[in-house]
């Protein structure tokens, strides 16, 4: 085990207050752990969310669309090729139909023609559908060339956004983005989805005012029954889940296990081969973010739009069926495109105690749409930010998406490199923990080394450690079925507000291999008859017990095994050493 355990500290003194009395004694210092004092953050009613209008620039942007709607203007909604852009664009096309708008349309950039965001070639595009008003989600915020160019069309943009703002913004008719300068909405964590849902409520506020709904003989619509897609974008996004972004994966979990949702996100879960009634916020980032993702990376988004779109059962399990069948797909080039990276890091002969602050790694092999998730797993797997670059559509022009890890703002970085090297970076943009860039080819050597020194100069000349937190040890009269169903109901679990894990000894009664890389187990505790199943993913061969083995210590996670029927706990090994 080369990752470094700490168990997570909590105050003694929350945990005697007489509100946390009625729960499980481990779930108390669970929440604790988190930074919950007060069981009213626990409270995920809709009444609890953050009212709308304290986003900048949202009343601006709700009265025009309310006007436009009036006008039956023409809308085009421009999103992004990932699973918040595809939920954000459900979520506009879906709201505006629902409010009366009669045209409105979607338009995702094809990544590998047009790059990301609103640019001046997409624009071009979007202008033979000939829109009045294009509003972009998931993108937008550093789009100053595309907005121009919209304008020379005669078209109104209004950007809803959440990525981080640039020194200027573009002249749009109107921006909503918790992260632009001045902003007072207290969630900076909300995704692309939750800022055009909010935006969509300001609309229905206007609209209400207006008397638009009687006049028109339309009923009010239900803004709850969007919640299913912004539960998906914000658990997919891997944005922070702080008690704002809590309340709309929970309203959305809710809305699916009741089967109150798309037919796209249901078939999507049964393809994936996961019980709707069952599932929780792991399941909407493991189980359908990905086959999502996967049209964006390989082919075209539209098609997972499409899928969250439509209402017929039929067309929406084709959908999910292709989606699948190109998820497949994206796992056989990314396995081969890991073995690769892995073996020109071996070529570099790189002593791993000597690594790179930041690791730039190129093939011409690659592909552009799975470079990000390449990127993800060799930081996983050497705990140092990495950029994986992949030739362009453009000549003479690489395309690098990036992965960070805690410590390093990575879109801070290469705005330092930027700003140091101006002639290096064509653009860039992105979050605290993933980027994208473009830079020409010859220019690959000379990135290589300015980001291994800006990420050295982040992490003030320290050498990055990975550290695995985990809520302590577990008695073995707490590891049992019921506790695990507790667990489960009390997320939703996610970024920054991590599931818990536990730590401890246990005995090895038995071990065997699974599909040739899957260690499945049988542990136990001395002096006690209690036998546990485990099962530890993708495990090493250097690191899987033997027939010598008779003790492990073990990272872990509670789970609830479900076959023919039986439950049976179980515990997913997230790492180990043998002893």
């Amino acid at each position: 085990m080369q990752k470094k355990i700490k168990r997570r500290s909590y105050s003694e003194d929350v945990l005697n207050q007489a509100q946390f009395a009625s729960l499980h004694p481990v779930l108390k210092r669970i929440y604790a752990a988190r930074g919950i004092v007060d069981t009213a953050e626990l409270v995920y009613g809709l009444d609890q969310l953050m009212p709308y209008h304290t986003l900048l620039g949202i009343e601006k942007a709700a009265m025009f669309l309310s006007d436009a709607i009036a006008q039956q203007k023409r809308f085009l909604i421009i999103g992004d090729f990932d699973a918040d852009g595809a939920t954000a664009t459900a979520v506009a096309v879906r709201a505006l139909r629902l409010f009366g708008a009669q045209h409105v349309e979607f338009l995702v950039p094809n990544r590998f023609e047009y790059g990301y965001g609103l640019t001046p070639g997409i624009v071009d595009m979007a202008a033979q559908k000939k829109p009045n008003v294009i509003i972009t989600v998931d993108n937008g915020i550093s789009s100053h060339e595309g907005v121009l160019k919209a304008r020379e069309y005669g078209m109104d943009v209004i950007i809803t956004d959440h990525h981080l703002a640039g020194d200027t913004l573009p002249e749009a008719t109107a921006i909503v983005n918790p992260n632009q300068p001045n902003d007072p909405f207290m969630s900076k964590a909300l995704a692309g989805v939750g800022v055009i849902f909010y935006v969509m409520l300001a609309v229905r506020a206007q609209l209400i005012q207006q008397k638009w709904f009687e006049t028109q003989s339309l009923p009010l619509p239900n803004m709850g029954n969007l919640l299913d897609l912004v539960a998906l974008g914000t658990v997919a996004d891997v944005v922070p889940l702080d008690r704002n972004n809590r309340i709309l994966v929970y309203q959305g979990l809710k809305r699916i296990q009741a089967g109150q949702c798309s037919r796209g996100i249901i078939v999507l879960l049964q393809v994936a081969k996961k019980d709707y009634q069952k599932i929780n916020a792991t399941d909407l980032g493991f189980s359908i973010a990905p086959r999502l993702n996967a049209a964006g990376r390989l082919d075209d988004m539209s098609l997972g739009i499409h899928c969250l779109l439509t209402d017929d059962s039929e067309e929406a399990f084709h959908d999910a069926e292709e989606l699948d069948a190109l998820n497949r797909e994206r796992q056989l080039i990314e396995k081969d495109m890991h073995q690769q990276a892995l073996t020109a890091m071996d070529a570099l002969a790189i002593d791993p105690r000597y690594l790179p602050s930041g690791i730039s790694l190129y093939d011409p092999s690659w592909h552009q749409g799975v470079i990000g998730i390449l990127a993800g797993r060799i930081k996983d797997k050497f705990y140092r930010p990495v950029i994986a670059f992949a030739d362009s559509t453009q000549e003479g022009e690489l395309k690098g998406s990036g992965r960070s890890i805690p410590g390093v703002h990575i879109r801070d970085v290469l705005d330092t490199i930027a700003k140091k090297h101006p002639h290096i970076l064509e653009k860039f943009g992105g979050h605290a923990m993933a980027a994208g860039l473009s830079i020409k080819k010859p220019h690959f050597s000379d990135f290589e080394k300015a980001f291994r020194i800006a990420v050295k100069t982040a992490l003030k000349d320290e050498e990055p450690r990975s550290e695995v937190w985990t809520d302590g040890a577990l008695r073995p009269e707490e590891l049992n079925l019921d506790f695990a169903a507790i667990l489960r109901e009390a997320g939703p679990w996610g970024q920054h507000f991590p599931e818990p894990l536990f730590d401890g000894y246990f005995t090895l009664h038995r071990h065997y291999l699974l599909q040739g890389k899957h260690v499945k187990m049988s542990l136990g505790f001395e002096d006690t008859p209690l036998v546990i199943d485990a099962i530890a993913f993708n495990v090493d061969e250097r690191s899987r017990p033997d027939a010598r083995t008779k003790k492990i210590y073990a990272v872990y996670k509670l789970d609830i095994n479900e076959y023919q029927g039986r439950r049976t706990l179980q515990l997913l090994i997230e790492d180990f050493q043998v002893s």
